[in-house]
């Protein structure tokens, strides 16, 4: 949770050494281009054929549900008729029913105050009060009907139909032909339902047409001489449009245009266009005209198969003007990216798949805003560093998991030799279904190979970084690029691991409740290293090859002594735990590579694991006492309160905490002397609407606050909003040399029936500033979204600069069924 406190990740005076990046930005809100924007949006609102949202922040008002549709009967040619009057006119094989009238007849029901069948011309005729129900759930009202009795012709006067998708379409006649054509003549059409005090008063939005043509085997609309009103009010005019009709989910057409304006390519209007190749399988061109380079082409294969699914998209740009990259990776004529992945299921336990990314640079993706960078509000508290190609399997029994993957991690800071390629990665876990020697018995396996091309290091001083010491290029490395100044984040070279584990436990429950487990594990790790000999390198791994086996059994005994009280309230259990592990010393602690056990926080959360390292080249040695009390409180009507506080004591042999190695792990956190910190949490959830945790870490002597977290979260009817405080001590031999404070707020109210507000920030407590927020506003119901965003987030102009803040503005308009669209301007 750091990034409550600083968006940098370490001070205000300290960057990474291996930067992310990005781009420069541009707010234009002018008057005159918003009107513009709106405009073309409304004309281009009607001339779609599928709409596909590029943001999801405002999103329509949930429709009731449905009843299940019944399953539709079969052609038995038998009518059912039931009214006041039934007379049977056998001269004229007629049948006429008068009063009351229902008719049920191939699984549409009829409604009516007289019905006539004509069983010689086999035409359907009803006056009076119609009502029309399909077997699909579609609601026909009309004063006249004459359909033949298949309702492949006819014609309907003043009806207005509600279709199952809660669409709605009125017009003053209605003609049938050859079972596929209806011409609606005075058609409106919309997905707004009527207002409840005053049906008759117009929707927010309709489409009024001369005709309206639904082609029911296309399924497709067609509007003649058309208008989008707005409360009854004209907003734009076109003479002819077409669109799917509701029941569509895919069709080939134009989507709804989107567009930008972005300082690296200047204004764009990006034209979708899908096409529905199949029932399997989909295509979407994109091409994006810019103002300034000319035309991004977009393209996206999507195809569902029988065990699974993958999609290819393909970006591609011949830029006219590559010297607005001057300098940068983007000064090429030709830049593009090629993206895909899938996924497939061997069976139902088994499945395999990959991802795969491809580019020309490396900041083709931010500079058009493609693929990670496409979302400007994803991006407000968090930024893409790197692009990840994987293929991979992964089973999943009962008891048991595996997981194998090949990763390439491509760097989006240009750092690519300093990101390693991992191939492969391999899991295995499995707990025997059986008991042995009366407990649980469990084993595990990880298999692990990366290779690096160039040494990564960070500075954890300001001198190291104001000097750029730990940098290959620096005067003397050998003398710069030390412990004292730097950390070795990535070794260069080939680094093998394989690890295996086997563990047992088994719980015994005394006469007096107490429950005493003892367990014991053993662990053995091969390791084969062969680091390169670069500038630096050598004050911190020896070089060259080298091999290392390790071997750690551990054998340890937990102790736990619920008490319990019952009260007419509610239940509360407190819970002493005590935890005794005894294990020889970690070998060679800290002279070892160090690659998937960097992040480490000591918290109530790892106190009584066994081996708090979050990964395998680090494992904890030596005797350990872990202790602390449990308190949960379970209410009856609902909630319950959990709080956890204790300590950790190395008991004898080297503390493998204390041990620096190459990115110093675990320093400063707490564990790293004979007596831990004291860490405590507490989590209270009294019911749905509220709840709140805390996690804290203080200083053992002084009881000081070294780590604090709080966070907090309440969901009304009307509004909702979310708190998370941090607050960090400096851990300067990591690189944190001051203290980290911060709050990051977030929340949303409904401030009417349909208007909605919704905002996020985050002030960083040592600086005294808002360094981000983000603010939205717009009006939602079932048929409509209008809705402005406005996002601030820290990106990066260059691979070597400092990142700058960047503003995003966001109007975003949806008709349901109709049309979809995001402006936005950067």
């Amino acid at each position: 949770m750091a990034v409550v406190a600083a968006r940098q990740g370490r001070s205000s005076a300290f960057q990474r050494s291996t930067p992310v990046r990005g781009y420069r930005s541009r707010l234009a809100t002018s008057g005159h281009v918003l009107a513009l924007v709106f405009g073309i949006i409304l004309a281009g609102a009607l001339g779609i054929s599928l709409p596909t949202p590029a943001f999801a922040q405002f999103t329509y008002t949930p429709l009731p549900p449905h009843p299940p549709k019944p399953q539709r009967p079969a052609n038995d040619g038998q009518m059912l008729v039931q009214a006041t009057e039934v007379d049977y006119d056998y001269n004229n094989s007629r049948v006429s029913a008068v009063g009351n009238v229902q008719m049920f007849y191939n699984g549409t029901s009829v409604e009516a105050d007289k019905v006539i069948y004509d069983q010689k011309t086999k035409r359907l005729h009803a006056e009076g009060n119609i009502r029309m129900t399909d077997v699909d759930g579609k609601i026909t009202y009309a004063n006249i009907l004459d359909l033949s009795d298949d309702y492949r012709d006819g014609f309907v006067d003043s009806l207005h139909v509600d279709t199952a998708d809660s669409t709605r379409m009125a017009a003053t006649r209605a003609d049938r032909s050859s079972g596929n054509y209806t011409v609606f003549e005075n058609g409106v059409y919309t997905a707004c339902a009527p207002c409840k005090d005053d049906p008759k008063k117009p929707p927010l939005w309709q489409v009024k047409g001369a005709r309206i043509i639904h082609d029911q085997s296309d399924k497709m609309l067609y509007f003649e001489n058309a208008q989008l009103e707005f409360f009854g009010v004209p907003m734009a005019y076109l003479p002819y449009f077409s669109a799917p009709d509701p029941t569509v989910k895919r069709k080939t057409g134009f989507l709804m245009p989107s567009f930008t304006d972005v300082s690296t390519y200047g204004y764009a209007v990006e034209v979708p266009f899908f096409w529905d190749i199949a029932p399997d399988y989909d295509a979407t061109f994109s091409p994006r005209f810019t103002s300034q380079q000319g035309v991004l082409f977009q393209a996206e294969f999507r195809q569902r198969l029988l065990n699974g699914s993958y999609q290819i998209r393909a970006y591609g740009i011949d830029q006219q003007d590559p010297a607005a990259f001057a300098g940068q990776p983007g000064d090429r004529q030709f830049r593009g990216e090629v993206e895909t992945k899938g996924e497939f299921a061997l069976s139902d336990k088994w499945v395999w798949g990959w991802e795969g990314v491809a580019v020309t640079d490396y900041m083709v993706m931010s500079d058009y805003r493609l693929s990670l960078y496409k979302d400007p509000l994803a991006a407000f508290l968090t930024l893409p560093t790197e692009a990840i190609s994987q293929i991979y399997l992964t089973g999943v029994g009962d008891r048991s998991y595996f997981d194998a993957r090949a990763i390439y991690y491509l760097s989006l800071s240009g750092n690519q030799s300093q990101v390693p390629v991992v191939a492969p990665v391999i899991d295995y876990s499995n707990v025997v279904n059986h008991s042995v020697l009366g407990g649980e018995f469990s084993y595990k396996g990880n298999f692990t190979s990366l290779t690096r091309d160039t040494a990564a290091f960070d500075p954890i001083t300001a001198a190291a970084l104001a000097n750029g010491s730990c940098l290959p290029t620096s005067a003397d490395p050998a003398r710069t690029i030390t412990p004292a100044n730097c950390l070795l984040r990535g070794m260069p070279g080939t680094y093998t691991r394989a690890t295996g584990e086997v563990d047992w436990r088994r719980s015994f429950t005394d006469s007096a409740g107490e429950i005493w487990t003892p367990f014991a594990s053993l662990r053995a790790d091969a390791i084969d290293t062969s680091v390169a000999n670069q500038p630096g390198v050598s004050n911190f791994l020896p070089t060259g090859e080298s091999q290392a086996l390790r071997l750690m059994p551990t054998v340890g005994l937990e102790y736990r002594y619920p008490f319990i009280n019952v009260q007419p309230w509610g239940t509360t259990t407190i819970e002493p735990i005590a935890q005794v592990i005894i294990r020889p010393n970690e070998p060679d602690a800290g002279k070892l590579p160090n690659e998937d056990a960097q992040s480490f926080t000591f918290d109530t959360s790892n106190l009584f694991a066994v081996d708090k390292f979050s990964g395998y080249d680090r494992e904890e040695g030596g005797g350990r006492a872990n202790v602390g009390v449990q308190a949960t409180t379970q209410f009856d009507r609902g909630g319950s309160v959990t709080a956890v506080f204790g300590q950790s004591y190395q008991l004898f042999g080297l503390n493998s905490f204390a041990v620096a190695d190459v990115t110093n792990t675990a320093l400063d956190s707490g564990l790293d002397k004979p007596v831990s910190d004291y860490v405590a949490s507490i989590n209270y959830s009294p019911n749905r609407t509220y709840t709140f945790s805390t996690r804290a870490r203080f200083d053992e002597l002084t009881g000081s606050v070294e780590r604090f977290e709080a966070e907090g979260r309440a969901n009304y009817d009307r509004f909702s909003i979310g708190l998370l405080y941090g607050d960090y001590a400096a851990q300067p031999d990591i690189g944190y040399l001051t203290r980290r404070e911060g709050v990051l707020a977030s929340g949303s109210v409904k401030l009417a029936a349909n208007w909605v507000m919704t905002g996020a920030a985050r002030w960083d407590l040592v600086l005294n500033e808002i360094n981000q927020y983000a603010v939205g506003a717009g009006y939602v119901d079932d048929c409509f979204i209008f809705a402005v965003n406005y996002v601030t987030s820290y990106q990066y102009a260059t691979a070597t600069s400092p990142p700058i803040l960047n503003h995003t503005f966001l109007l975003q308009l949806g008709l349901r069924t109709l049309a979809n669209t995001t402006t936005g301007s950067q």
